[in-house]
């Protein structure tokens, strides 16, 4: 096991160069990043040729990217003229822990991430709970109860749920639980932050608004992982060691959870290896109707800006996460499944 687990780790060295090389094209290519620079105003051409040299936008794209990998110690970028990288610093380069400053706000990237990845992982993690255990009783129970009026109708829903869009979801749930009772006199949810500046924040208030987001977040993922988990459960239940137990005189408890539930959760452990690293991207549509100031909410703002050392340092940690929690997939397999081996 341990030398899978080291083979993988060094697979991904090529891979995450050649993902990077390719977005980090990509990422120039796709806007100005000066454009926003003046507001609403355009900025003078002197000051755009500065601006240029200082952030190093005059260099060509393949130096960009080896600065931005490891960093400019190597070179001198002329950022005041005078021939010394006084503007932004020297970079240490991503290979060194450095994901290089912010165009807009010339925070470092990682200080930028740093602030809000919190605040992604209470909302996602308490979104990724709440779909697990909901998913798990609903897709159990549909499958128990298959053709039931109960199986119908959560088949029907689940279908609704699973089509509607996430923006028309927020935006329904903002108008039933936080406009209407707001004209009515009645308590409503609140609709955006983590907090109500009035009353200070605190883990009462933080609950209290991740109400609306986390529920957004779980219906649409619920209704996905509910007929997935239905139908590898009823897949499960056809095998013959399923009725071999039924045979032997079992109880159907110990019948679904100690034989099919262990074998049906292998398809699910997949699906949720894949998903939990891109919850530290957090949901881009979601924080940005319930304006939460996390992840997502950042790597929207900076899109729209062509910031791309924030975006390339959000899209590179996701990156890296994929790639471990693929490897943590891996390794759960054999203890599910004791007939996996990677020796």
């Amino acid at each position: 096991m341990t030398r899978y687990i080291i083979r993988r780790l060094l697979q991904a060295v090529p891979l995450l160069f050649i993902i990077s090389l390719i977005l980090f094209f990509l990422m120039v290519e796709m806007g100005d990043p000066l454009a926003t620079f003046g507001g609403r105003g355009v900025i003078r051409s002197k000051d755009r040729e500065r601006l240029t040299r200082q952030l190093g936008l005059d260099k060509p794209v393949w130096v960009q990217y080896v600065v931005w990998l490891a960093g400019n110690d190597w070179m001198k970028l002329d950022l005041d003229g005078d021939g010394i990288g006084e503007a932004y610093g020297t970079r240490k380069g991503v290979l060194r822990g450095d994901l290089g400053t912010s165009f807009v706000t010339r925070q470092p990237v990682l200080e930028m991430i740093g602030q809000r990845l919190p605040n992604t992982l209470i909302l996602m993690l308490t979104s990724e709970i709440v779909t697990l255990i909901a998913s798990l009783v609903i897709g159990l129970t549909s499958a128990l109860k298959q053709y039931s009026f109960y199986d119908h109708a959560v088949s029907a829903l689940s279908f609704v749920g699973y089509s509607m869009p996430i923006p028309l979801l927020c935006l329904g749930m903002i108008y039933l639980f936080a406009v209407i009772p707001k004209q009515m006199g009645w308590p409503h949810f609140p609709t955006c932050g983590m907090f109500d500046p009035a009353s200070g924040s605190g883990p009462l208030q933080t609950l209290w608004h991740m109400v609306l987001p986390v529920t957004a977040l779980s219906v649409v993922s619920t209704a996905g992982y509910s007929r997935y988990i239905r139908s590898n459960f009823l897949e499960v239940m056809g095998e013959d060691y399923i009725r071999t137990a039924r045979a032997k005189g079992l109880r159907n408890e110990r019948i679904v959870f100690a034989h099919a539930m262990k074998n049906a959760a292998l398809p699910l452990v997949t699906i949720v290896g894949m998903d939990v690293p891109f919850l530290l991207v957090g949901a881009v549509v979601t924080e940005s109707i319930f304006a939460w100031p996390g992840m997502g909410r950042l790597f929207y703002d900076h899109t729209g800006r062509s910031d791309f050392p924030v975006l390339m340092g959000i899209i590179m940690i996701v990156a890296v996460t994929v790639i471990i929690f693929q490897i943590i997939t891996d390794v759960l397999y054999t203890f599910l499944d004791p007939r996996i081996r990677y020796d």
